[in-house]
């Protein structure tokens, strides 16, 4: 089983910064993917951004070229850089990593403000 531990959300104005982290531990020789989901009050679980253990990346629409996912697999750590935010980006921010299983954090609240 793999554990996940996010931090780095928080409130910020529109157009401001934030940096997500999520550390993993436990059975981490299994994981393969790595990424971001979101959920908004009142809407649907989303794909925010994913990397593969090469490095491959994808992103929702909405957040490519402001959103930057990257990973150190020396420290199982996915990291996301959330630049130019929008309050539409307002939003639980949940990290996962797919393995023997699939594993979820806890969540952090992102919060921007018009």
């Amino acid at each position: 089983q793999v554990q996940l531990v996010e931090s780095g959300g928080g409130l910020v104005q529109a157009g401001g910064s934030l940096n997500l982290s999520c550390a993993a531990s436990g059975s981490t020789f299994s994981i393969n993917n790595m990424g971001w989901y979101r959920q908004a009050p009142g809407k649907q679980r989303e794909l925010v951004a994913r990397s593969t253990r090469g490095g491959s990346t994808i992103y929702v629409d909405s957040v490519r070229g402001r959103f930057t996912i990257s990973r150190d697999n020396a420290k199982n750590t996915v990291y996301l850089q959330m630049n130019s935010l929008k309050p539409e980006d307002t939003a639980v921010y949940y990290c996962y990593a797919d393995g023997l299983e699939l594993n979820w954090g806890q969540g952090t609240q992102v919060t921007v403000s018009s």
